[in-house]
């Protein structure tokens, strides 16, 4: 069974009184009451999160993770911002947790990119399926119940990046001369490229994708003729901020000494530290965002 995980929730949401004594069948009856508030996203999040928590609690018996997701729906009821489970907080075997990572990772970017406002209802049934897999996956023993989450989680990605990718343009009206050559395909402009590395929790060692990006990079690097290679590395807000700011130069060296056993001159590469002041996801102080816990590359 996981560790009970705590949702902080402002003023004890929805004015419930004596919020820390409450037992799993208390906040669960506090979520199915409320009456939700916010946003058509926040609202359809609650109740995604009532429907979940309910099960986990009536059909799982699963009392700590009920208690879980009944805060991270009564504060969603509340018209707060609540995101999908860091994957640092749960116990995955390592092929689950890359799995998942790129999953939260599509979501965010979606979110990012207007999901929640475009299409409320999807986008929640996308976060609670997200949530559903990765807390059964942590149990990994009912396949079954694993498959349905994931399942219904890609369905709704699937439809999200639907509904937020740019329409195509129209085709002109009158067709051009049959001899007018298309023009050649311009390269993206160097400073127009970026690159992102992203590291575990509390770590400045770099995993299999992050190598995968830095091969991209050497092999970029080496088709152009540039200035200066930038790696700014980025902590989240978890812990002190004078750690965050050491841990985000351990992250920028760790590509740069990468990046130079790939061929790159090391006088075109500059590096920085930023710590916990650019997070690309904004979550309050104190915490686990992996999409913060980054090295970003840009050239010049």
């Amino acid at each position: 069974m996981s560790k009970l995980r705590g949702v902080i929730l402002s003023g004890c949401v929805i004015a419930l009184t004596a919020c820390s004594n409450f037992d799993a069948h208390s906040e669960i009856e506090a979520l199915n009451e409320a009456q939700a508030v916010g946003s058509p996203f926040t609202q359809a999040l609650a109740a995604e999160y009532r429907e979940f928590a309910n099960t986990e609690m009536k059909d799982m018996m699963d009392y700590p993770d009920a208690i879980h997701f009944a805060r991270k729906g009564l504060a969603a009821a509340a018209g707060e911002s609540v995101m999908p489970e860091p994957i640092s907080d749960w116990n995955l075997n390592p092929e689950h947790m890359e799995e998942l990572s790129t999953a939260r990772g599509r979501l965010i970017v979606a979110f990012d990119l207007g999901a929640r406002e475009v299409a409320p209802q999807q986008s929640a049934v996308a976060q609670a399926k997200f949530d559903c897999w990765i807390e059964q996956q942590e149990e990994n023993w009912q396949e079954k119940d694993i498959a349905a989450c994931k399942s219904k989680f890609m369905e709704s990605m699937d439809a999200l990046e639907g509904l937020i990718k740019p329409a195509p343009k129209a085709e002109e009206a009158v067709m051009a001369p049959v001899e007018a050559a298309p023009p050649p395909a311009e390269q993206m402009k160097p400073e127009d490229a970026m690159y992102l590395v992203f590291f575990d929790f509390d770590k400045s060692n770099i995993g299999p994708g992050g190598e995968n990006v830095l091969d991209a990079v050497g092999q970029e690097v080496k088709s152009r003729s540039l200035k200066a290679v930038h790696v700014v590395g980025h902590a989240d807000s978890s812990g002190p901020k004078s750690y965050n700011d050491k841990l985000s130069m351990k992250r920028a060296n760790a590509v740069r000494d990468a990046l130079i056993k790939r061929g790159v001159d090391e006088a075109l590469i500059r590096v920085e530290g930023r710590g916990e002041d650019e997070l690309l996801v904004q979550t309050p102080d104190g915490v686990r965002e992996p999409a913060n816990r980054r090295a970003q590359i840009t050239f010049e």
